[in-house]
């Protein structure tokens, strides 16, 4: 454009605007973000980043896009409040590629999660021999159905005629798709020496005083009052088996169904991971899983089975490494389906591309980590023309290998150059390296945290005087002595998974640090091998299951000794002290907040006007404990509740213990009532260490301390692990962090490669001599940041 010509109207919308952005811990937070450039956010963990990128920008965007629906439409979505800030200019699109675990769904598997499944079946469906019907005769997810029927025909005269409907499915029909077959151990379900009346069933939920109780005592198929060893065959198939049947009871009509049907409509037909405690520790007590004997684990019919194109079969296919299918794929060459060859062999060459050519599309997506499941879903963006979309991604480094932290870089810049706005959350200096533009939140965490500190380019960044700038250029330097052994972990022949034969002894009282590329068998090696069991605590980034109603002081035990000392401390009972028990606010449920749905517009939270968002009844609030009454201290950074509880009235040594962990492990700003809903992946995993802290175990398994750690937290959470391991604790580490690698004791190294390319240990012994070794990658990369 010429200079003096007018910039066009259209083109003056180059900035997203956010002017006073009050969510969660931000405090008035205004930034204007250029459009089509690629964004970081940094800042320490708790500071603010995820509150103003998903919180704020993307929940509005896509509440939005969600108004733009009929009423009717919107009522099927799911409803979001308005966030809380004065003016969002210049939004466009968001798309949100985030680590949230992929559904657990026993039928999903990363095949189905992708696109790529479902153009493998059209694939069979046009060149498989023997033919077997359409693209649903290969899905394991379809069942074959006939039914017959008869319809009116209208042809001058009416009159019925008789039709047949048949559908061809791949459904295994013993195991309808999932692969495995379960046994259920009937000493688990009923004490056979009882009677029903004498609470014979032992199963969750089917007490005596219970609906179900009544309905088993009260069906008239057997006499309740005798004992279930002298039950008759007929009766013990009716408690056992029987087909859904109407029956009263006590005047009510109710449908009964034997407890094993029941059983599995209720508790096996969900994820085992998704049912509470108590339910999932008698489900794996009571069920066993096999291998489904008829199709050998594959879920599909005998006919799916064995139709196939140049011997290999959709099981086959679907089993295969993915670098080795997409090999299979362009191998062949039929003009009729070119298109679909083409499409399938740029959705399996983006697996490889993105850093997961070592998963197979069998692999059940429940099982990937929360990296690999973010990989799994930018998958389907890479191929997209879409252009001037925000793409917002969180963390994608996480798990990520120095090596493959490159490509993900390339990606992230790919979709810039499309004219796209991509906004990245990011701790690694490796990605903020590649930024436009960088926002730094800070100065701390939680309270102290919220606002901006720096805007601007990442020289700025390196220059200016916020946490972030300072440590953008630390590197942590190799031990000049570790520490000696004083015994060995003997792993002999480890084969889960990928894993070839391996034979290594892990050494015990000295920080190990196990490390290879993604997919290369560092978990399968020490969760698969190293024992559960006694002096062995484990803690992975497994999602807390937690409501809005959970937080730090009940997931940790805090609240137990604190109401018990506000309970003698006022002479009153403990209960009063919940705010899930007696002592709630009855205007909300002990919430706090009162939720009104607004059935097809976005529903309003707001404050209780009872309890002023304090959660408890007035009464409860004039007890009082050392000056504060129970709302005050849930209200208290555990910093200052550390220091609160340590002395003087309020000293109790148990709560005083916890709260020492949670500042330990770098969580001293939460607030105690802070809702478990609100914290990121890298604050619960430093929550469940903490709790397993207390445990006696010798030897802690951590799965990725570092991740969603600011470089200044590392720092801390190595003086952490280096108190555990002092205090005479074993602490394995499978870690991609060169900072961690760089203070470990011990390296033991997987590869070279991942997948059937990984599974074997490349290198063994300190970090130095891992990097005067210098042929692994790992020992290259480590290497370079160590400037050796």
């Amino acid at each position: 454009m010429t200079k003096g010509t007018d910039v066009h109207a259209a083109d003056s919308h180059e900035m997203i605007r956010v002017h006073g952005a009050r969510v969660n811990n931000l405090k008035d937070v205004s930034v204007e973000i250029p459009k089509r450039r690629l964004t970081v956010f940094t800042g320490v963990s708790g500071s603010g980043k995820s509150s103003l990128v998903f919180g704020t920008i993307a929940a509005e965007s896509q509440r939005l896009i969600n108004e733009t629906y009929s009423a009717f439409v919107q009522g099927f979505m799911p409803t979001l409040a308005r966030p809380e800030v004065d003016v969002l200019d210049g939004l466009t699109t968001a798309i949100i590629v985030d680590q949230q675990r992929l559904g657990a769904d026993p039928r999903s598997t990363v095949g189905t999660a992708t696109d790529a499944n479902a153009m493998l079946r059209i694939l069979f469906s046009r060149l498989a021999a023997p033919h077997l019907g359409p693209p649903s005769a290969y899905a394991f997810n379809v069942a074959s159905v006939q039914a017959s029927g008869a319809i009116k025909v209208d042809k001058g005269a009416r009159r019925a005629e008789k039709v047949t409907f048949s559908r061809t499915g791949g459904m295994c029909p013993r195991c309808e798709g999932r692969g495995a077959v379960t046994d259920i151990d009937l000493t688990q379900l009923y004490d056979d020496s009882k009677s029903l009346r004498e609470g014979a069933l032992t199963i969750p939920g089917y007490s005596v005083d219970g609906w179900y109780g009544r309905i088993y005592t009260g069906c008239g198929f057997f006499d309740p009052d005798k004992p279930i060893a002298r039950f008759t065959k007929r009766e013990l198939h009716d408690l056992l088996h029987k087909e859904p049947t109407k029956i009263k009871v006590e005047g009510i009509n109710l449908t009964y169904e034997g407890l094993i049907p029941k059983m599995r409509k209720s508790f096996l037909a969900k994820d085992v991971d998704s049912l509470q405690p108590h339910v999932r520790a008698f489900v794996e007590r009571a069920v066993t899983f096999t291998v489904c004997p008829d199709c050998a684990g594959t879920r599909l019919s005998e006919g799916a089975r064995t139709s196939k194109i140049d011997g290999v079969s959709i099981a086959d296919a679907c089993a295969m490494q993915i670098t080795d299918l997409a090999e299979w794929v362009r191998g062949l060459d039929d003009p009729s389906v070119a298109p679909l060859l083409t499409a399938l062999g740029h959705s399996l060459d983006s697996f490889v591309e993105i850093g997961l050519g070592y998963l197979s599309l069998d692999r059940p997506s429940g099982t990937l980590s929360g990296g690999e499941a973010q990989r799994v879903k930018m998958i389907r963006h890479l191929g997209s023309s879409l252009t001037d979309v925000t793409y917002v991604f969180d963390e994608p480094t996480t798990g990520l290998h120095p090596h493959d932290i490159q490509r993900v870089n390339g990606l992230l810049l790919r979709l810039r150059d499309k004219g796209n706005t991509v906004l990245v959350v990011e701790h690694k200096p490796e990605t903020i390296a590649i930024a436009d533009h960088v926002v730094d939140l800070g100065p701390g965490a939680g309270t102290g945290g919220g606002a901006v500190c720096f805007e601007g380019t990442v020289e700025g960044l390196r220059a200016s005087d916020t946490v972030t700038g300072r440590h953008l250029d630390d590197r942590a330097s190799l031990k000049e002595s570790v520490r000696k052994a004083t015994g060995a972990l003997e792993i002999r022949g480890a084969d889960a998974n990928n894993l070839r034969g391996v034979d290594v002894d892990i050494p015990l009282g000295v920080l190990v640090a196990v490390t290879g590329v993604a997919g290369s068998g560092k978990s399968s090696l020490v969760h698969g091998s190293v024992p559960e069991g006694e002096g062995v605590v484990s803690v992975d980034q497994g999602a807390i299951r937690g409501s809005r109603r959970s937080n730090p002081a009940t997931y940790t035990g805090l609240l137990d000794p604190i109401r018990k000392a506000f309970a003698k401390a006022n002479g009153v009972k403990p209960a009063l002290f919940s705010a899930n028990s007696e002592g709630a606010c009855p205007t909300c449920n002990g919430v706090g907040v009162v939720y009104t749905d607004l059935a097809m517009m976005a529903g309003v939270a707001t404050t209780c006007e009872e309890c002023e968002g304090r959660r408890f009844q007035a009464s409860v609030l004039e007890y009082r404990l050392g000056g504060r009454d129970i709302s005050e201290v849930l209200a208290m950074p555990v910093s200052e509740a550390e220091a609160f509880f340590a002395e003087g009235e309020a000293r109790i040594p148990a709560a005083h213990r916890i709260l020492t962990r949670l500042s330990d492990v770098g969580l001293g700003y939460l607030t105690l009532g802070q809702p478990l809903t609100t914290l990121s992946g890298g604050e619960r995993q430093r929550l469940k260490l903490a709790t397993h802290m207390g445990e006696k175990g010798g030897v802690y398994v951590l799965d990725e301390p570092t991740a969603g750690l600011h470089l200044a937290d590392v720092e801390q959470l190595l003086g952490l692990l280096d108190r555990l391991v002092d205090s005479g604790k074993s602490v394995i580490v499978v870690e991609h962090h060169q900072a961690v690698m760089a203070h470990a004791d011990w390296i033991i190294d997987l590869g070279p490669g991942a997948g059937h390319d990984g599974g074997q240990i490349v290198f063994q012994g300190t970090p130095a001599e891992l990097v005067a070794d210098g042929s692994t990658l790992t020992g290259r990369h480590l290497a370079e940041y160590v400037g050796a």
